[in-house]
């Protein structure tokens, strides 16, 4: 029996959750919350590292971050399709975790396997409370779905203080060195020449909209439930 996490995080490959949210996954698991990871490809076609080097730098970053659990479906790099199996293997996983929350890709991005997964996703997540759907395992109802950006960045419903974690991000992108970092047999990728730079001076822009240091934006399609304002 899988253990019950609090907030259940897909990419479609290793790495893309660390750029869009790192700092939140480090800020969640620090108060206590189960955390987990789930990339549904192992990034096969990566023109750089190999397979077994990027689970190595997943495994590293996913202790940084803390995770409780990553996982990784193996579905094919750059032959992610909204199918029926698809769907299932990732539904199967939100009821394998029964996590409040689930975080996907922004459903715009320049790579169109993250385009791929936000979808498939949403219909998992959809899928997972029919109880009629693969009656063997329990239904689960997901709280609320969220969005994260990776390549392009558009406007933010939630944006969340990481000033004091973004250390922990930087550190859990740079676990990732086949892909952000040149070195010796490496070729010229967008990841590799000055990415993760990037990212950092986008998390600073989030951040300035509220007079942070730091922040990472969020989207979601339904309206946030709040109280009271005060």
């Amino acid at each position: 029996m899988s253990e019950q996490l609090d907030i259940l995080i897909f990419g479609a490959h290793a790495d893309d959750a660390e750029i869009g949210m790192g700092a939140t996954i480090a800020k969640h698991t620090q108060r206590g919350l189960r955390v987990g990871l789930c990339e549904l490809t192992y990034a096969e076609m990566s023109s750089n590292g190999t397979v077994e080097t990027r689970l190595d730098e997943a495994a590293e970053a996913a202790k940084i971050l803390g995770v409780t659990a990553r996982t990784n479906l193996g579905l094919p790099d750059r032959g992610l399709f909204v199918t029926a199996d698809h769907i299932e293997r990732i539904t199967q996983e939100i009821r394998k975790f029964r996590p409040r929350i689930v975080f996907a890709p922004y459903w715009q991005d320049r790579h169109p396997d993250h385009i791929a997964c936000s979808t498939l996703v949403q219909e998992a997540v959809f899928n997972a409370k029919l109880r009629k759907y693969l009656p063997e395992t329990e239904a689960v109802n997901v709280e609320q779905l969220f969005f994260y950006f990776i390549n392009d960045v558009y406007e933010a419903d939630v944006i969340v203080d990481v000033t004091n974690t973004y250390d922990n991000k930087m550190a859990a992108l740079r676990a990732y060195r086949s892909q952000f970092i040149t070195g010796t047999g490496t070729v010229a990728t967008p990841l590799n020449q000055g990415y993760v730079e990037r990212v950092e001076a986008r998390d600073r822009i989030m951040g300035q909209k509220r007079q942070l240091t730091y922040a990472e934006g969020f989207v979601s399609k339904l309206p946030l439930v709040i109280e009271h304002f005060d």
